[in-house]
């Protein structure tokens, strides 16, 4: 009898294997969405140090691969400025005063000299300037835009701007 059962075994595991690689081809397509953070586990992909605040965090997903999480805005910026991130890579960050993740490339940057952050680059994020404007945070602050963040190109888009 368990002779018989080898056979039946292998088929429900081709089938099983056969499944999880269509899944995951099927998957594999469209635009990158955020990841959820875990501040227990998750370190920077920069410089080490654990990601512990939602508030300046931020992050890159690309198309196959595991997200990246920052600590700090600044360690996000370096990364992209070294060109360091992925092909077809999306950046996102933590909006400083909901902790809602949103594009890079669409959020509105803010270097407030008064707020530590974790690798003191004093630069925080929100998703528009309604968000900054009543986030007590950012007073006094400066603009900062996108391509002084983050180069010449901006924040990683995923190939589109």
């Amino acid at each position: 009898m368990r002779a018989s059962l080898l056979p039946a075994a292998a088929t429900v595991l081709t089938l099983a294997i056969l499944v999880v690689a269509i899944a995951t081809v099927g998957c594999g397509g469209g635009t990158p969405e955020p990841a959820p953070l875990d501040t227990r586990n998750e370190q920077c992909a920069s410089c080490r140090m654990a990601v512990s605040s939602t508030v300046f965090a931020s992050q890159l997903v690309a198309p196959g691969e595991l997200p990246r999480f920052f600590d700090d805005l600044g360690c996000l910026a370096d990364y992209v400025k070294a060109g360091r991130a992925p092909a077809g890579a999306v950046a996102f960050v933590a909006d400083h005063r909901t902790k809602a993740w949103i594009r890079a490339d669409a959020a509105v940057y803010t270097r407030a000299a008064g707020l530590e952050t974790p690798m003191g680059s004093h630069v925080i994020a929100h998703a528009d300037v309604a968000s900054r404007d009543v986030d007590p945070d950012t007073k006094p602050g400066t603009p900062v835009s996108t391509t002084e963040l983050f180069g010449p190109a901006g924040a990683p888009a995923g190939g589109a701007k």
